[in-house]
C-alpha cells in the first residue's frame, strides 16, 4: 500500500510579520535552514522507505493543497529541490483543514488506489528527522490496520499556545518499534496553571496536527461525522479542472463548503465515540508520542527557541551586532541592526518595515497585521520583493508620478503580453538578455541597453537566455497601480485581472 504525503499549505503566518506576509507566508521562507519550511517538509521523509524496508513503504510524490494565490510559489519551490508534485490542489478560498484533506483523499483515490495519507502542515520544523521517519513508519503500519493516527509532541514546558492530547492505554502491535496509545481526548489550549498540571501528570501531549490514515478511511469518517462537508467537497471535486500541474476548483461552490478543522470535524468525535472494544482491539484513534525537536514556529519567540544561540542566548540572522545584550532575536534583511544593553527583545528589519517587541509579547504581533489590514496598507500583503511566476520584482524608489523597480526574469520565462492605460515604462538591462516585443516589432537587448514603452502600447518581455535577466524599470504616469494592466496573452493562465 503506497504512502501519499499530503502537505497542507494554507496558512498565513501573520505572527511572523514582517517577514511573513499574506502573499508570501512563512512556509515559503527559509527560517531554520537554507531551505524553506515547505521544502523542509517535503525533504523530511527522504529515506523513509530505505530506512524501514520491512514495512515495504512505496512513497509517492507529494500532494499539496494550497491557496490559489500561492500556486506558482509552491511549484517553483518544489522545482528548486528537484521534486515534482503528484498534484497541486488550489483552494480559491480558505475553508480550513477538513475540506482540504477531503480534497486530497479524493485526488489520492481517483485512480482506484487507496494509499495511506501522511498529512503534514507545511510550516513546522523538526530537528530529529530520523526519529520522525521512524514514528511515521510505525504510524503507517497502524493506519493499515484501520486506525487514524496522530502524533503527540512530548511537552518540554507548560505551553498555553497549543492544544493538548490526553493519551489512554498503551497497546502492542507486531512490528511496532515505538510506543502507541489510544487517543483518550483532545483538550483546548489551557491556562498556565492547567498546563502545569498536564505536564506533571505525564499523560498529555501537544497536538501536532500531523495525521496518518488510509484515504478511504478519511472519506468514510468525514461522511459519517460531517456529511455536509463530504457532500460539498465531493461536488466541488467532481467539477474541478486540470490546469497543467494545478487542479482548479470552482470558487462559488467551494466558498459554500462549511469550514472546519480535522480535529473538530472528525478527531474529537472519533476519540469520544464509545465502541465495544476488548483490551486487544485497535482503538479507532491512536496517538504516537514524538520527542523530535518539533515546533510550529508560530511566533518569533518560537523561532528564537529553535535557532542556534550564541553564548549570551542571542540569535543573529543577517548583518546584526550585539553588545552587553542577551536572549535577543535580531533579523537584519536589508541593513545593519545593532542592539546594545537590551535583553529579551525581538528586532526584525526588512526593507519596508521594522518590528521591535519584547519576547513575551510575540503573540501580539497579530495586532500589527490587523491594523495594516484595516488601513489597506501594502505592508500586510506583500514583502518588498514580490514574486511572480516569471521571477520577481521590487520597488527601489517612488514619488509623485514615478516609480522605479528592479525586475528579475528567470531563464526561459516571459511576462504576459500586456498594455497600460496610465503609465509609460523605460527598461534598462543590467545583466542577461531580453527579448522585447513592442507592438509588431521584436528585438533583443543586452547589458547597458534600454528601450521605451509608451502609454497604450502592447508589449512583452521575455528572457531567452540561460542566466537570469535583471533590469531596471522606470515607470512614469498619472497612475502607477499594479491593477493598471490589460493582459492579452499569458503562458501561466492567470486571470486577466491578476496583476503582474
Amino acid at each position: 500500500m503506497p504512502l501519499q504525503p499530503v502537505i497542507l499549505s494554507g496558512g498565513s503566518g501573520t505572527r511572523l510579520w514582517p517577514l511573513s506576509r499574506e502573499a508570501y507566508p512563512k512556509q515559503f521562507l527559509p527560517l531554520t535552514s537554507e531551505h524553506t519550511m515547505l521544502q523542509e517538509t517535503v525533504r523530511r521523509i527522504d529515506g523513509l522507505a530505505e530506512e524501514h524496508p520491512h514495512h515495504a513503504i512505496g512513497l509517492r510524490d507529494p500532494l499539496v493543497v494550497c491557496n490559489d494565490a500561492h500556486r506558482f510559489l509552491v511549484a517553483e519551490q518544489l522545482r528548486l529541490i528537484g521534486r515534482r508534485p503528484s498534484e497541486i490542489i488550489l483552494e480559491p478560498k480558505g475553508r480550513n483543514t477538513a475540506p482540504a484533506l477531503t480534497l486530497a483523499a479524493l485526488a489520492a483515490t481517483r485512480s482506484g488506489e487507496n494509499p495511506v495519507l501522511l498529512v503534514m502542515p507545511a510550516d513546522h520544523t523538526i530537528r530529529n528527522e530520523a526519529a520522525f521517519r521512524s514514528a511515521v513508519a510505525d504510524a503507517y503500519m497502524i493506519a493499515q490496520e484501520g486506525a487514524v493516527v496522530t502524533f503527540g509532541i512530548v511537552p518540554s514546558k507548560p505551553e498555553i499556545g497549543y492544544g493538548y492530547i490526553r493519551q489512554g492505554d498503551a497497546f502492542a502491535l507486531d512490528g511496532l518499534m515505538g510506543r502507541a496509545y489510544a487517543l483518550a481526548e483532545f483538550v483546548e489550549k489551557p491556562d498556565i496553571a492547567t498546563a502545569q498540571t498536564y505536564l506533571a501528570t505525564g499523560e498529555y501531549l501537544w497536538n501536532s496536527g500531523i495525521f496518518v490514515l488510509k484515504a478511504s478511511h478519511w472519506l468514510g469518517l468525514i461522511e459519517r461525522f460531517r456529511p455536509d462537508i463530504a457532500s460539498a467537497v465531493g461536488a466541488v471535486f467532481s467539477s474541478a479542472r486540470l490546469d497543467g500541474d494545478f487542479l482548479r476548483l470552482d470558487l462559488e461552490r467551494f466558498a459554500a463548503c462549511p469550514s472546519d478543522s480535522i480535529d473538530y470535524a472528525v478527531m474529537e468525535r472519533l476519540s469520544s465515540a464509545r465502541q465495544d472494544q476488548t483490551a486487544t482491539d485497535l482503538p479507532p484513534a491512536v496517538v504516537v508520542p514524538l520527542d523530535v525537536g518539533w515546533s510550529d514556529v508560530g511566533a518569533w519567540s518560537a523561532l528564537w527557541e529553535v535557532r542556534e544561540q550564541d553564548a549570551s542566548g542571542n540569535v543573529l540572522d543577517g548583518d546584526a551586532f550585539v553588545h552587553r545584550a542577551s536572549n535577543n532575536l535580531l533579523v537584519a534583511k536589508h541593513r545593519m541592526v545593532a542592539a546594545i544593553g537590551v535583553n529579551d527583545l525581538i528586532v526584525v528589519e526588512t526593507p519596508d518595515a521594522v518590528l521591535v517587541a519584547s519576547k513575551d509579547s510575540a503573540q501580539d504581533v497579530k495586532a500589527v497585521t490587523q491594523f495594516l489590514q484595516t488601513q489597506d496598507r501594502s505592508e500586510y500583503l506583500h514583502p518588498q520583493c514580490v514574486h511572480r511566476p516569471w521571477g520577481s520584482y521590487e520597488s527601489i524608489g517612488q514619488g509623485p508620478r514615478y516609480q522605479v523597480k528592479r525586475l528579475v526574469v528567470r531563464p526561459g520565462e516571459s511576462l504576459s503580453s500586456q498594455m497600460h492605460h496610465h503609465r509609460a515604462e523605460h527598461w534598462i538591462i543590467v545583466s542577461g538578455t531580453a527579448s522585447v516585443t513592442c507592438e509588431d516589432r521584436t528585438f533583443l537587448l543586452t547589458e547597458n541597453q534600454s528601450t521605451y514603452i509608451p502609454i497604450g502600447t502592447t508589449h512583452r518581455l521575455e528572457n531567452p537566455g540561460s542566466i537570469p535577466l535583471e533590469l531596471i524599470e522606470v515607470q512614469s504616469g498619472s497612475y502607477l497601480g499594479e491593477d493598471d494592466i490589460v493582459r492579452f496573452e499569458d503562458r501561466y493562465n492567470r486571470d486577466p485581472r491578476e496583476p503582474g
